[in-house]
């Protein structure tokens, strides 16, 4: 198995520049770009495609350990890596939480036995937590997760001492999910009162509203601000929320904003067709809401794409709307969904690379990733723009995708991860795991 290689004849994208060169790989880093081969690697010729970091996920949840019916460690991490993402963060909420030392080492050792891509994990915060947040070993983990929402039952915290007492004990980053729980409930009894059990997917964006997302990442805000802390506030939904963050380079800021594939994808004109399919926490919402999403992006004022990848089974997905779970498998087609915007003019290519691989590495400190530099783990992905991607081929453990019947422009040609080619072109490849993240703290 080498991990020498010599990527030909490929468009690189890295750091506001497309260029065309070649590349080489050597003992797992990136040797140089245009630099004189030895002879001995293999070669891999990208055909004019276009050669990008790896995606950094920062917000997925693998269902491993507790859910394991929905998916995998090892399940995910092969979708994710056959899509081009070679690094995640994953979320507490599996069973048991992550909640304590034992648990997030446990994960730790999970993903060593069987992450095809590299790693780290949130540490989740509850009403009762607070001190082993404080003493949390922070080599170990990427940040603290709080869910200030109705999303998952026991990790929801709506204690205000609690939530005071993490915004001001921590130097960690925080990473929310934020909506209201009140407005969400007083929302899901009136269209009860109005459907009974046969509520319509359609109804989903009104119940968790817009006015849910705001009253929380508004608080949130509010928190940090108050406290100086490193906040991160989760796949945001709506025009509303817009203002709550500043636009520009992301050097500097201590609130930061993420958008997720789906809500740049989606909106609710696709309830009618799509169901259960897209309903997720928080909701799709209307075609303004995205449009202010994707020119947030545009303008900087969103600093990350990322996927909140979180796989239920057929059969559950096709229950009524009040028992349909919410959540959508998504690291497969992520970076694709994101190459049919730029193909139609949403999005830029370096626009795209900057929110998937740059920046996550600076906002996370990620050491040595997330950039094309010499001496950097070589963490690839070569994706063809003008090939349709195969809607058939589905690594996901539960075995579908939001995104079925629509054609997407981009296909992964090949997927490096610590410079050992894991995919190529339809093919899964044997290799070594991947690896912790480590962080420049």
């Amino acid at each position: 198995m080498t991990d020498s290689w010599h990527i030909t004849n490929a468009r690189i994208v890295n750091e506001g520049t497309i260029h065309e060169g070649d590349l080489l790989i050597r003992d797992g880093r990136i040797k140089g770009i245009n630099v004189t081969p030895r002879g001995d690697e293999a070669v891999f010729d990208a055909r004019g495609a276009f050669l990008l970091p790896g995606m950094i996920d920062d917000q997925v949840h693998f269902r491993e350990p507790g859910l394991e019916h929905k998916g995998t460690i090892a399940t995910e991490s092969k979708a994710a890596v056959a899509g081009g993402i070679t690094s995640y963060m994953e979320m507490p909420n599996c069973n048991p939480l992550t909640v304590n030392m034992a648990a997030l080492k446990d994960k730790h050792a999970r993903a060593a036995d069987h992450s095809a891509a590299n790693y780290a994990f949130y540490f989740g915060a509850t009403n009762d937590n607070l001190e082993a947040i404080k003493t949390v070993d922070q080599s170990l983990t990427c940040g603290v997760k709080i869910f200030m929402g109705a999303s998952t039952g026991d990790m929801l915290v709506d204690n205000e001492a609690t939530l005071e007492g993490i915004f001001a004990g921590t130097d960690l980053l925080i990473a929310t999910h934020c909506e209201d729980t009140p407005t969400i409930l007083a929302n899901e009894a009136a269209a009860r009162a109005k459907y009974g059990e046969e509520i319509p997917f359609t109804e989903h964006p009104a119940i968790r509203s817009a006015e849910a997302c705001y009253r929380s990442s508004s608080l949130a805000v509010a928190l940090a601000r108050k406290h100086g802390s490193r906040l991160h506030v989760l796949h945001l939904t709506t025009a509303m929320e817009m203002p709550l963050f500043t636009p520009g380079p992301l050097t500097g800021k201590r609130i930061t904003a993420e958008a997720c594939v789906h809500h740049l994808f989606f909106d609710d004109s696709f309830y009618p067709s799509k169901g259960a399919d897209i309903k997720c926490n928080p909701a799709i919402k209307s075609a303004t809401d995205r449009a202010a999403l994707i020119a947030a992006v545009n303008e900087d004022r969103i600093d990350v794409i990322a996927t909140d990848h979180a796989p239920h089974t057929r059969e559950e997905k096709n229950r009524p709307y009040p028992k349909a779970p919410a959540g959508l498998p998504l690291v497969q087609h992520a970076l694709v969904s994101l190459l049919e915007q730029v193909r139609n003019g949403v999005f830029t290519i370096e626009k795209v690379v900057e929110k998937t691989a740059h920046a996550p590495a600076q906002m996370f400190g990620v050491e040595e990733r997330g950039f094309i530099r010499e001496g950097y783990h070589a963490d690839l992905v070569v994706i063809d723009p003008n090939e349709i991607c195969d809607p058939a081929e589905i690594y996901s453990k539960c075995g579908w995708s939001p995104f079925a019947g629509i054609p997407l422009h981009g296909r992964v040609q090949g997927t490096w991860v610590n410079g050992h080619l894991r995919y190529k072109r339809g093919e899964w490849l044997a290799g070594p795991n991947g690896a912790p993240l480590s962080f420049l703290r």
